[in-house]
């Protein structure tokens, strides 16, 4: 396991194909421990601002591991710290403890040959194998040099907008030279960019003294109908590249009955921070228009930003995270980010996003991730956090 090669132009040390091939095998020997925690953890509810159950139990896990330097900060985040046996650095690996809540949903998971199938399985992934993490080194009898930090972030999602995390970049006291925020899914996913982000709900409501008899009269279903129209037709620029994602719209009660309020969730993503605002400042007039044209009561309310950023794929952590997938047969799956990532590219941290599994279903009720795929998602991991750990990048 200690066998390694100096690739050239990285400015780390690489584990080579053997190694990571063991790697891999002792991972997917106690990958028992991996399943565990995923079933564990991804069967607690913990949306956004009530991850507290779940970050108690990540805290528990890290206990249990024998690490002792845990702690919960005020935005909730969940914070375990295995020292190096240098500790002149750290590495942080982040994984999000938020997840989408849907009450009504079943959040048992199913453990079928080869699968587990859930609610939400996936979404889990990151903070379950950031559970598992401190036990998987151990048993690779891997000891880093540099500190490890390991991060369960608290208000990631949604209305979070990123609050846990970058509270906990705020204040923690110790450099951080680089970062490793963990995605479920896909096995091959490599971020390490940030692109531009708007993201809001407009609100159409039908107040009870509303006039039905004035012209344009409607309901509210009908009333964001004409609001999709126009946002549909504003023209987007092919470059940069600028999209308006229609996330969903929820309105109405029952077939006789007109709707009095619709909600319509979007999100404007783009390279150019300019643009992403020109854009949002035309769904704004829209908003206005047809507030002023209707009569009933539109709004606009964006809660969450990002902006575009990131380091080059020439960068020494992207180029090794590339030749640690290559060794272990991993086809790199290139996207930008708009999670964790972003939080540490505002922070001039140069950071990756890496995924864990092969998973299909994403966002259904069966959402399902392929156990066969996970230990070398793991080992991806790993090998990456041995190349930082074993050079400095400049």
């Amino acid at each position: 396991m200690n066998k390694q090669t100096t690739k050239p132009n990285t400015g780390f040390t690489i584990p080579d194909r053997a190694s990571l091939a063991a790697m891999a095998e002792v991972i997917r020997e106690h990958r028992e421990l991996a399943l565990g925690n995923i079933l564990l953890l991804s069967e607690i509810p913990a949306p956004p601002f009530h991850e507290q159950r779940r970050i108690q139990e990540f805290m528990h896990r890290l206990i249990e591991c024998g690490i002792q330097n845990c702690s919960v900060d005020d935005r909730g985040n969940g914070i375990g710290i295995l020292p190096g046996t240098l500790g002149d650095q750290s590495i942080l690996v982040a994984a999000s403890a938020d997840c989408v809540h849907d009450p009504d949903k079943d959040y048992n998971i199913a453990v079928q040959p080869g699968e587990l199938t859930g609610y939400g399985v996936s979404d889990s992934l990151g903070i379950s194998a950031l559970a598992t993490l401190p036990s998987m080194l151990d048993h690779l009898g891997i000891q880093l040099k540099s500190n490890l930090v390991l991060l369960a972030t608290a208000r990631s999602s949604g209305r979070g907008n990123l609050e846990g995390i970058r509270y906990f970049l705020r204040n923690f006291k110790q450099p951080l030279p680089y970062g490793i925020c963990l995605k479920g899914s896909p096995l091959g996913r490599l971020s390490y960019t940030s692109i531009g982000m708007l993201r809001g709900d407009i609100v159409c409501t039908v107040p009870p003294e509303y006039d039905w008899t004035r012209f344009g009269a409607a309901s509210a279903v009908m009333i964001m109908n004409q609001i999709i129209s126009k946002i549909v037709a504003i023209p987007l620029p092919r470059k940069p590249q600028t999209s308006i994602i229609l996330g969903s719209i929820e309105g109405g009660s029952a077939y006789d009955r007109i709707a009095r309020k619709t909600v319509l969730k979007l999100e404007i993503r783009g390279e150019d921070a300019a643009l992403v605002k020109q854009v949002g400042d035309e769904i704004s007039d829209i908003v206005a228009e047809t507030e002023s044209e209707s009569g009933a009561e539109v709004s606009l309310d964006i809660f969450a930003q990002r902006e575009p950023g990131g380091i080059r794929i020439s960068h020494p952590v992207v180029r090794s995270a590339r030749q640690v997938m290559e060794g272990l047969d991993i086809k790199p799956l290139i996207m930008p980010s708009t999670s964790e990532t972003s939080a540490l590219i505002d922070q001039k941290i140069p950071a990756i996003t890496l995924g864990l599994a092969e998973s299909r279903g994403i966002s259904e009720e069966q959402d399902t991730i392929d156990i066969s795929s996970l230990h070398r998602g793991l080992a991806q991991l790993i090998g990456v956090l041995v190349a930082l750990d074993g050079g400095a990048a400049s």
